[in-house]
């Protein structure tokens, strides 16, 4: 899966940065701890989780342990299915490339997509196109009659990469081994194309096929969901918000009908007022626009969350 985002003026900045350079210094570890901090908190753990899982995989088989049939997801109707397999299995990798390829792909867009959604949104999509893949895996098992255990973050990470192309559509990317950089967007469709055309084709190859799609179409439904719910949150009390924002809006409307009913004394003040008023909003939001662009959407206080959800719905 090698692929690297095109980034406009990288480079010539990289360049006028060297520029400035005077003294070169030796890479020491805690240099390599610091890069290794700077990815986001949710793909680094579960950067590491896999990596733990695969090693502790390889260790218990040379002693002739396979937890791989516990953590595995097995057919539904199997006596050695689990629920917690929905789960595990996206833990689990078959091979040391499998494992790579996964990871490589996770930290690339996993760690754009987090610093855009933020942890909690982030990881809770993750494991939503994870489950979903399992899922979809379940399915397609039951209607052709053919039964296999299903490892690996592949489903998971076929979201992620759904993510990135319907975020940055025009965000141009290389593709080996095609000489052009294309856009995220084309890159997303050929990718579900050929998994579309492997799973016809290539059945029994040993590669869940259907899973990856299960991932990509959990994922679409998950963010077309949230694209007509903007004000949705993670945080753990956010049923008192909800009722917070019914208890706001009615106040609101209570506040305009007065409004309404008092006499204005010039239109021209008023639409001044308006305007000014407008403008002062519009300001606001462009602020908090800014901050989830540098922070991430966690880095929001309550307020700024509200006020985004209610300019999400001003007409």
């Amino acid at each position: 899966m090698p692929f690297l985002p095109c980034r406009t003026g990288f480079f010539r900045n990289f360049a006028r940065k060297l520029k400035r350079i005077k003294v070169f210094r030796v890479v020491s570890s805690n240099s390599n701890n610091n890069v290794f901090r700077s990815i986001p908190a949710i793909t680094r753990n579960l950067l590491l989780i896999n990596i733990l899982a695969y090693l502790a995989t390889e260790v218990l088989r040379l002693r002739g342990i396979d937890i791989t049939l516990l953590g595995a997801l097995h057919y539904w109707e199997s006596p050695y299915f689990h629920f917690y397999q929905i789960i595990t299995y996206q833990f689990l990798h078959g091979s040391l490339t499998h494992l790579f390829f996964n990871m490589f792909a996770l930290w690339m867009f996993g760690c754009v997509i987090e610093q855009v959604w933020g942890s909690r949104k982030y990881l809770f999509y993750y494991l939503v196109c994870g489950i979903g893949a399992g899922l979809s895996q379940e399915i397609v098992q039951t209607l052709m009659q053919s039964y296999s255990l299903t490892i690996g973050a592949s489903g998971a990470v076929y979201g992620i990469l759904l993510a990135f192309g319907m975020l940055f559509p025009d965000n141009r990317m290389f593709v080996f081994p095609l000489p052009v950089p294309i856009k995220a967007k084309w890159f997303v469709v050929g990718y579900a194309a050929i998994e579309l055309f492997s799973a016809v084709t290539s059945a029994g190859d040993g590669v869940a096929h259907m899973a990856h799609l299960g991932g990509m179409l959990f994922g679409f439904l998950l963010i077309r969901y949230w694209q007509r719910h903007p004000a949705q949150d993670f945080d753990l009390n956010s049923g008192r918000q909800f009722f917070d924002r019914m208890r706001q809006n009615f106040e609101q409307r209570q506040s305009g009908r007065q409004s309404q009913q008092q006499p204005r004394s010039s239109s021209r003040e008023a639409d001044m007022e308006y305007n000014a008023e407008k403008q002062r909003r519009q300001e606001e939001v462009d602020r908090i626009l800014d901050k989830i662009r540098k922070s991430g959407y966690d880095s929001l206080t309550k307020a700024e969350k509200q006020r985004l959800f209610e300019a999400s719905r001003e007409k």
